[in-house]
């Protein structure tokens, strides 16, 4: 099978066998540029910053990814806007897309999966997949331990908190938390007074984020 029917099957959302011999290589490929991201110094800011450009399908400026980096095709399905920030650990099981939106954070641990397996033993053990987007807004936090499965989309400005099982759609503006994730609450004027338990915003900061 050519590459070109591969990526048509793995972008369609349709049930396929995805150890295509030419596909393999590609992966190989991508895995190798991932492998490299992941045996840079810390010191190597720009370098790291560079090669992003090449691994990702889209990525925008300010982003930072802090190894080790995980992900099946080395990010090439991977569309980031700017100044997205992931702690140790990401993984990013792109074998479809992903999109993030900007100044989203990830914490450790996290698992952001495209890919599923069909219930049915029979297909299971021949190895059949199949794939769904994955989309997460703008200015979200997913805290760190967080999964969030094929398929879900997150709104802008969301919480999710850490340990959730993301299985399902999260509206934009909220707290969500849980196995599976569910809406805690709506952000709000609580949230603009108090950023941690009792510990009060500090009013210059009030001043700087309402001028």
């Amino acid at each position: 099978m050519s590459l070109e029917k591969s990526f048509e099957q793995m972008h369609s959302g349709d049930i396929y066998l995805p150890m295509e011999k030419e596909l393999f290589e590609y992966q190989l490929g991508c895995l190798e540029k991932l492998y490299d991201y992941n045996a840079t110094r810390p010191s190597e800011q720009e370098k790291r910053s560079e090669m992003l450009k090449d691994m990702f399908a889209e990525i925008g400026e300010g982003c930072y990814i802090e190894p080790p980096f995980h992900s099946n095709f080395g990010g090439k399905h991977v569309h980031f806007g700017s100044y997205v920030y992931a702690n140790f650990n990401l993984t990013l099981v792109d074998d479809t897309h992903i999109y993030v939106g900007d100044a989203t954070m990830f914490g450790p641990n996290v698992v952001v999966a495209t890919a599923g397996h069909p219930v049915l033993p029979e297909l299971r053990v021949k190895g059949y997949q199949y794939n769904s987007p994955v989309r997460i807004g703008k200015n979200c936090w997913i805290g760190a331990g967080a999964v969030i499965v094929p398929g879900v989309t997150i709104g802008d400005n969301v919480v999710i908190g850490a340990g959730s099982v993301v299985t399902r759609d999260i509206p934009s503006g909220v707290v969500a938390v849980g196995n599976p994730c569910r809406v805690l609450r709506e952000i709000g004027d609580r949230d603009r007074e108090f950023y941690f338990k009792n510990r009060r915003i500090p009013e210059e900061l009030l001043k700087e984020i309402n001028d």
